[in-house]
Order: C-alpha cells, then structure tokens, then sequence
C-alpha cells in the first residue's frame, strides 16, 4: 500500500463525483415517468430536458479530464448550466431534488473555496424554493426559509474549505517532499564524491605516514620482546621456562620484521591480508592476551560489513596503539575492546581499569599519530581518563564499505 494516501483518497473521491449524477438523474427520471398524472406530452418535455441534463453533465464533467476540472472558468461555466438545468427539471417535477443534490457535491469543485460556497448556497436556495411554495411574507416563515438555508450553506460549504486547506497542506507536503528527495540526491552525489576521496586519502596517508607506522606496528613488538625478554630474566634458573618466553620474543621480532617490510611497501597489516577486520581483532585481543598476562574481552555488536582497506586498516591501528598503550602505561588488569556496526558509522572503543592518564602522557606520539590517523578517513577521537580511574578510548570513523570490484 503506498504511504500518501492522499492521492489515493482523491482518486476515488473524484470517481464519486463523476458516478453521482449518473445515479441519481435516472432514479429522478424513473419516479417523475411513472405518476399516472403525466401526460406524453408532459412527458416528452420531462424528457428533453433529462437528455440535456444528461448531455450537460456528460460533456461537461464526466469526459471532462481532471486536471480541467480544477480550472475555474470551464467549472464555473458547467456549474451555472447544471443549476439552471436543475431548476428546470424541478420546476417540471419536484422529484428532480434527488438529481439538484448534485449541485452540493460539484461544487466542491469549484476553485477558489469563496466560489465552492456561492455554489452551495446557489444550489440550497434553488432546492429550498423549488421544493416548496414561496415563503409567505410572515417573519416565521420567512425566517425559517433563511434560516434552512443559511445552516445548509454553512454545514455544507464547511467541507469546502477544510477540503481546500487539506489540499493546500498536501500541496506543501509533496513540495517539501519533492525538495527533500533532492537534497538526498544531491547528498548522495557529495557523500559518493567524499566515499572517494576518503579511499584516496587512506592509500596516500598509508605512503606518507611512514613514522606513525613504525610506531604503531614495531613498537608494540619491541614492547613484547621486552616483556618477553624480562620474563625469561626471571626464571632464567629453570632453562625449559626461560626458553618458552625467548621463543616467544623470536616470533614476535619475525612478526616485527613482516609489519616493518610491510609498512616500508605501505600494504595492508599482515592481520587483515587473510581476515576481516573482526577476527583480525580478536586474534590481536587473544595473542595480546597470551603476551602480556592482562585479560582482554573482546566484544562486537551490530551486523557486520565489509569496510573500506583504509577504514580496516585505520582501526586495527588504532587498537594495536590503545593495547601499547595499555602495556607501556595503564597497569591494567582487565581491558574491554568492543568494535560496533551502527548505520553508518563504526565505533570502536578500548577500557581499562589502570591508573588513567595525564594531561602529558594523553599528548604522546602514538595518540597524535592515532589521531591523526583518524582524522584522515574523516573519524574522531575520544579519550576519557583520570589518575585512578583507567582510560577510554573511543573511535567514530564512517562505515564506507568495501568498493564493488
């Protein structure tokens, strides 16, 4: 079913209007033929004035289209025809009432409404002396005359008017309609324009940005072969120990060594070359996990879609630099990272429960880069922090997906 009504409404509205005196002119005709009081020659004249009618209402109206019929002049020059046919038919035989209704109803059609109300008022006081003797000249009487018909005019003539101003409202509605079907387009045509530039801007910022890279993929590396390297310090005593966590800090300069040619040849993160950004994020959450011992929830909300490289790219980064930060500063024992498809934007947010940051350390390299980063694909960066109460970082970049290929 559409959702405007209104056109639909009008439809059979209009359907009305043409069907109405087909209904009733013939029953008037039938009635007024059958009085035995009608002689041939009554009945003749009763009859010539129904084909005129007929023909009146049929070329006037009926097979009128209706854009036409909102016109003024050719429904004014109908409308006087149909109420002088009217009093002529009732002047014949006061049966034609049922056909001079017809008037109420076409008058609706004239524009503008003062008009559609003269016509009513017309029509009201055509069948009010038509259908009755005149008014004797008594206060009383002449007073209910007035009287019937003014109630009718104004009961009447006020559907005209609220008919008008509905049309009037739905006029401006379909134009406001119209000039926001526009600004879409024309929205459509910027943000597919912007979709664009954004892509063009993440391949020429991943070329140009070769420092914020280093820091972010080798630093976070660096920072667990320390880790590594500390831990097998301390149980140096026990070799099959301390050998576990040189192995480890092995694989992890290998994997540093991969991100540095990587980022040297500005490719995508080894992470995201064989997944999707959410199982690129959970393998970091759970190798991150095993590396440092902080316990990490890793949650994801919304439907998933595939996103730009450049939008891909940008938050894994940005989650590799929040958990380097989380090691270098926070003390943390727990950290939540919750990546969320929303309409049109893609949120990602990284907590823990360290001890917060300052006004200095909320200044380093790596949140300028992250920033920075952000910025280039068109996001924002949040960072809420105080000295006790742990650190949030939250990141809104747009949900531009991935280019058909």
């Amino acid at each position: 079913m559409s959702g405007d009504a209104g056109p639909e409404w009008d439809r059979w509205y209009e359907k009305l209007l043409v069907l109405v005196p087909w209904l009733l002119l013939p029953c008037s005709t039938a009635i007024a033929m059958a009085q035995p009081s009608q002689t041939w020659h009554d009945r003749a004249i009763t009859l010539g004035l129904v084909g005129t009618a007929a023909g009146w209402v049929y070329l006037g109206h009926t097979r009128v289209p209706r854009e036409r019929r909102k016109q003024t002049r050719p429904m004014l020059v109908y409308f006087a025809g149909l109420l002088a046919l009217c009093v002529a038919l009732m002047a014949r035989d006061a049966v034609f009432l049922l056909f001079a209704i017809t008037g109420f109803l076409h008058a609706y059609q004239l524009r503008p409404w003062p008009l559609g109300v003269a016509g009513v008022f017309g029509t009201s006081v055509a069948i009010n002396t038509m259908a009755s003797d005149a008014p004797a000249a008594t206060v009383q009487s002449l007073g209910t005359y007035l009287g019937v018909i003014v109630v009718q005019t104004a009961a009447i003539s006020a559907g005209i008017v609220l008919a008008e101003k509905s049309a009037e409202q739905h006029e401006r509605r379909q134009q406001m309609v119209a000039r926001l079907e526009a600004a879409l387009e024309e929205n459509a045509g910027l943000h597919a324009q912007l979709l664009a530039q954004a892509r063009e801007a993440g391949v020429l910022d991943e070329r140009h940005r070769m420092a914020g890279e280093i820091h972010d993929s080798l630093a976070q590396g660096l920072t667990g072969i320390i880790t590594q390297m500390q831990a097998a310090q301390r149980v140096w005593h026990s070799p099959p120990q301390a050998r576990e966590h040189v192995d480890r800090a092995l694989a992890l300069a290998r994997d540093g060594l991969d991100e540095a040619r990587r980022s040297v040849q500005a490719l995508r993160p080894r992470q995201l070359e064989a997944a999707h950004l959410p199982d690129a994020l959970g393998d970091l959450a759970r190798r991150w996990e095993d590396d440092t011992g902080i316990t990490v929830r890793f949650e994801i909300t919304g439907e998933q879609v595939a996103l730009s490289p450049a939008i891909d790219v940008t938050l894994f980064r940005v989650a590799q630099e929040a958990l380097h930060n989380v090691v270098r500063h926070a003390r943390a024992s727990r950290v939540g990272l919750t990546l969320s498809y929303l309409t049109d934007v893609v949120l990602l947010d990284v907590r823990d429960d360290g001890r917060g940051m300052n006004g200095g350390s909320a200044q380093g390299f790596g949140l300028r880069s992250m920033m920075q980063r952000v910025r280039s694909v068109g996001g924002v960066v949040e960072i809420e922090s105080a000295p006790g109460e742990g650190s949030a970082i939250s990141v809104r970049v747009p949900a531009i997906p991935m280019a058909a290929p």
